[in-house]
């Protein structure tokens, strides 16, 4: 990660009736902050973060935002804790710059995987999480396809939950893949893959997956669904082994499944992960951009999509007040398509 940032420009205003928007990048999606920032029609406010030698981080704003409706703009995936401690800081520097309203933009909530006590004695990390961000004074939060919804009730602030699929699905549309089947990888995606299906029109299956410890290996038992001479879409929230995928898709490939396609809102790839991917069967994987940078070069078979526009919107609307459920084509989740 790099010492600091540059300052960079002054920001652009995007004055409304509740004050002028204002948007920062932390150091873990700057790219991704740039995209939202133009899709708005403004500038990043100039800001600085140090990593020092000893493993401290130090964050300055570069700009007075006294007053102003504020959206830090930090994911929280590897270095996962390096991360999730920027974004604290970043939002007490703002509450104590005197902003009006902070916002934690949270494209990837990695923690988001800790959400029950399952076993002895462990602890329940996305409440934990939760409860510093809003120790540290956010007063509301913007993520993406959080691992589990009832997240939300983790914290005591508005959570506005954002779906990939909308984004993916119109970018999936528009290879017009003929009969198309989409895949759940196990029965807890299976209400998620069901969503992907309806809004693309086609059948949905399901796998039958196990895992035996903490490891990201996974076994795929069987399929649940007829996909001989169809063109699969396997659907999931993340992926970091690719193990899930790639087992997945040879299953589906012995059950005569022909072309195999894979999308997840995150790409949380370790090292040496992509060249699995780019080796094993999936002919396309579809990712979003909410992780950034990847450890490894993508290869040919990894697409990534843009959600910056979904952050836009979603981003306008939280500041002028008005529903974010309404950039849900066909009302909020849950609502038929």
């Amino acid at each position: 990660m790099p010492p600091a940032r540059p300052s960079g420009p002054r920001p652009v205003s995007f004055q409304t009736a509740h004050g002028e928007l204002c948007l920062l990048a932390g150091s873990a999606n700057t790219q991704l902050a740039r995209k939202i920032a133009a899709e708005l029609g403004v500038e990043l406010i100039p800001c600085e973060a140090h990593y020092f030698s000893d493993g401290n981080v130090f964050v300055r704003i570069l700009e007075n935002v006294r007053g102003r409706d504020c959206f830090i703009i930090q994911g929280v995936h590897q270095p996962v804790n390096d991360n999730f401690v920027e974004l604290l800081f970043w939002i007490d520097a703002l509450r104590r710059a005197s902003a009006n309203h902070v916002t934690a933009v949270v494209p990837y909530f990695s923690y988001a995987k800790g959400d029950k006590k399952d076993e002895p004695r462990v602890s329940i990390r996305a409440r934990v999480c939760a409860d510093a961000i809003q120790g540290a004074g956010a007063e509301r939060c913007l993520m993406m396809d959080l691992h589990s919804p009832q997240i939300q009730g983790f914290f005591h602030i508005p959570v506005d939950h954002l779906y990939a699929r909308y984004v993916m699905c119109d970018h999936i549309k528009q290879l017009n893949i003929p009969d198309l089947v989409v895949c759940s990888p196990d029965i807890g995606f299976a209400k998620n893959a069901s969503a992907y299906a309806n809004y693309l029109g086609v059948p949905v299956v399901i796998g039958n997956k196990t895992r035996r410890d903490h490891s990201e290996r996974a076994e795929v038992l069987e399929v649940i669904g007829d996909v001989q001479g169809k063109n699969v879409l396997i659907t999931d929230d993340f992926t970091i082994s690719g193990g899930t995928l790639i087992a997945m898709a040879d299953v589906l490939a012995a059950r005569g499944a022909k072309d195999i396609y894979a999308a997840v809102s995150h790409g949380a790839l370790a090292k040496g992960v992509a060249a699995r991917i780019a080796a094993s069967r999936i002919k396309l994987l579809f990712m979003t951009d909410t992780i950034e940078p990847q450890q490894d070069p993508l290869p040919p078979n990894i697409c990534i999509v843009s959600v910056a526009k979904l952050f836009a919107e979603a981003i306008r609307s939280i500041h002028d007040r008005t529903s974010v459920s309404q950039l849900f084509p066909g009302g909020p989740p849950g609502t038929p398509l």
